[in-house]
């Protein structure tokens, strides 16, 4: 299915003149994820890359632990969005039978159907991994991540994931309308090619919320970098799992968050 599609609009001006114009848009779509027979949740995502985007959602939800745990995944078009059917392992159907007990519903977020707050904020692992990633090579990355987001070019309306080496170069990007599922994207992408960080880090075009800390944290990322300002929990999920943290990385400053990990 195209992410991107041609709408009519009309453009207007101070001076009052109007003209019909045609805009490229992104496609935003209802994603309906079932897990080996299981409805598990329903996302807001863009239509593409959806092999990468359940193999990083399913790791995200810590219902697997590799690639090889994922078996199948297959898309269906239905009358609003796509149904993506996802078949795991035997041995990893527990974890989503558990899972889905602890929902009463679902949202966009992940979040808004646990029933108890331990279940919303489990405990994460520490980051063992380091960055050696220099400041100089970070606004490297920053400068050139616009020549690698086609999608936005296009459309002006979606996110991107980049995978960054410790140079400055970047090697995988993933792009969606949510910057949840752009991020999950990427490390599908990475689980599903064999990468790993290489003291390099995660830039993502998005504020720094906690939900992406915690997938960061649970992908094994040294370094997690945004080009906005982060949130309270944010900073603590990162100070309490040891991940380092610069947010507002723009081409005029940069914040690094004291206390993170290095």
């Amino acid at each position: 299915m195209n992410p991107a599609a041609d709408r009519h609009f009309t453009r207007l001006t101070p001076a009052g003149e109007r003209a019909p114009i045609t805009r490229t848009v992104a496609v935003e779509m209802p994603i309906a994820i079932e897990i080996n027979g299981l409805g598990y949740a329903v996302m807001m995502a863009t239509p593409a890359d959806l092999g990468d985007f359940a193999l990083g959602f399913c790791h995200a939800e810590r219902l697997i632990d590799a690639a090889a745990d994922l078996v199948d995944v297959s898309a269906h078009e239905a009358e609003r969005g796509l149904i993506l059917r996802i078949t795991l392992i035997p041995d990893r159907v527990d974890r989503v039978a558990d899972r889905v007990r602890h929902r009463v519903s679902e949202s966009s977020c992940g979040l808004c159907g646990i029933e108890n707050l331990e279940q919303a904020l489990r405990p994460l692992p520490r980051v063992t991994a380091r960055s050696d990633m220099a400041d100089e090579a970070l606004f490297r990355a920053l400068d050139r991540l616009g020549e690698y987001q086609p999608l936005n070019r296009l459309t002006g309306a979606v996110h991107a994931a980049a995978l960054c080496s410790g140079d400055g170069s970047i090697r995988r990007v993933r792009e969606d309308v949510g910057r949840h599922n752009a991020f999950d994207k990427l490390v599908g992408a990475m689980l599903a090619g064999g990468f790993g960080w290489d003291g390099g880090c995660a830039l993502l075009t998005a504020r720094c919320s906690f939900e992406l800390v915690e997938k960061a944290v649970l992908a094994g990322c040294p370094l997690l970098v945004t080009v906005s300002a982060p949130t309270s929990l944010a900073l603590d999920r990162a100070a309490e799992a040891g991940l380092r943290l610069v947010t507002l990385a723009r081409l005029d400053a940069a914040l690094e968050a004291e206390g993170q990990g290095r």
